[in-house]
């Protein structure tokens, strides 16, 4: 009977430690912190990104108007080098932010192909969504980086 109690009292402790250790509340996740070289490091290609939303009024000027070779240009020149610049910040980016990141420059592309799409068959409606759309995530992406320490 002594032994039967012995088990039985192992086997409680046992699944009390189990039920503890798995009932923990929630998990506080740290904030990504960077160092003063990775910051500098992904400053290098902010400005490139942020030169391509500081001219989102000129695209949409251009779809309006339907100047589409000129909107084709936009979408082939500076808008890819934004993105290739947002492919070069993605690695430098904390782990947690870097899938994030990389569902967003998908994102991106997938709306500038839907632009040149819509470009090529002159629908302005269809442009001017995806172009909304795309400057959104250019939006998403840039809240992401870190920004410049002073």
């Amino acid at each position: 009977m002594v032994r039967q109690r012995s088990i039985l009292s192992l086997i409680f402790v046992l699944l009390a430690t189990f039920l503890i250790s798995c009932g923990s509340p929630s998990v506080a996740t740290v904030p990504p912190s960077y160092t003063a070289a990775e910051v500098a490091k992904i400053q290098e290609y902010v400005p490139g990104i942020q030169m391509v939303r500081d001219r989102s009024t000129e695209l949409e000027n251009l779809i309006k108007k339907g100047e589409w070779i000129k909107v084709g240009n936009f979408i082939h020149g500076p808008i890819t080098e934004a993105r290739l610049n947002m492919t070069y910040i993605i690695p430098n980016l904390a782990p947690q932010s870097q899938a994030k990141a990389r569902e967003i420059s998908k994102d991106l592309l997938k709306d500038l192909v839907r632009i040149d799409q819509a470009a090529s068959a002159g629908n302005t409606s269809l442009a001017l969504s995806k172009y909304k759309e795309a400057f959104a995530d250019i939006d998403k992406f840039l809240q992401l980086v870190p920004e410049k320490s002073s």
